[in-house]
């Protein structure tokens, strides 16, 4: 069960300068320790019905009781809402970017599908814990571009994996440790696209209020807002309970 963490969460979600509709959702749940952004695909409504589909079946997530049982649960629910993607009526594909954080105990663990990115921030340093998936990423890879020159190219929108995409869900998943006055930030490419990891590094260091996630949307909207833009950033605190 959830124990007695010093943790605490700021979020946003903004339709961006030139989209006609935020296909972009997102879920936040403190007491159980799951955060989640969801990046709708598809257009003409259908990337918003994804992304809902998605937030609606994490609402029911509970701890268990090991973080093995943690990410069978999720990744079930996930599962079982790339089927609900699939089967909905209608010929258009509804599908959508999945990014998802959650904690147990002393452990992390990033659960993903599509470009949507958890990135950490600890002592100052930012990583980035997922991997893009999408055709730009193998250059990136292959260390012929930095992820800032990647993210930037067009094949960055050609997605090789999403949940409605495929019939199975094929997700990954990375486990790290959590320490206290670590930082993270799940958001969507309409967030990070518009930023340097620098940037994004600089903002983030900054004492933890809402405003960090304010400042890092609002110049997102300033160099362009080409897409809707979402993130959620949680910070764990100096006084953390490493053990639940």
């Amino acid at each position: 069960m959830p124990g007695p963490h010093n943790i605490a969460t700021c979020q946003g979600t903004h339709i961006g300068r030139v989209r006609r509709l935020n296909e972009d959702a997102l879920f936040v749940n403190e007491q159980e320790l799951l955060w989640l952004v969801a990046d709708g695909i598809g257009g003409h409504g259908n990337g918003e019905k994804a992304s809902a589909t998605v937030v609606e079946h994490v609402e029911g997530y509970r701890q268990g009781d090991s973080i093995e049982s943690c990410l069978s649960d999720i990744t079930a629910r996930l599962r079982e809402a790339n089927q609900a993607c699939r089967n909905a009526p209608g010929a258009e594909i509804q599908g959508t970017t999945v990014a998802a954080l959650l904690v147990f105990q002393a452990k992390a663990v990033c659960v993903w599908a599509g470009d949507s990115r958890v990135y950490r921030l600890r002592g100052g340093e930012l990583t980035v814990l997922t991997e893009d998936h999408n055709l730009a990423q193998e250059r990136y890879r292959r260390g012929e571009l930095s992820l800032d020159a990647a993210q930037r190219l067009p094949a960055a929108n050609v997605l090789t994996k999403a949940v409605g995409i495929h019939h199975d869900l094929n997700l990954e998943a990375q486990v790290t440790e959590v320490e206290a006055g670590d930082r993270f930030l799940i958001s969507t490419d309409g967030l990070y696209k518009e930023l340097t990891l620098e940037h994004i590094q600089n903002v983030l260091g900054a004492p933890f209020d809402e405003r960090i996630l304010t400042n890092l949307i609002d110049e997102a909207l300033q160099r362009g807002g080409k897409d809707n833009i979402t993130g959620i950033i949680v910070d764990v605190g100096e006084h953390w309970a490493r053990s639940c």
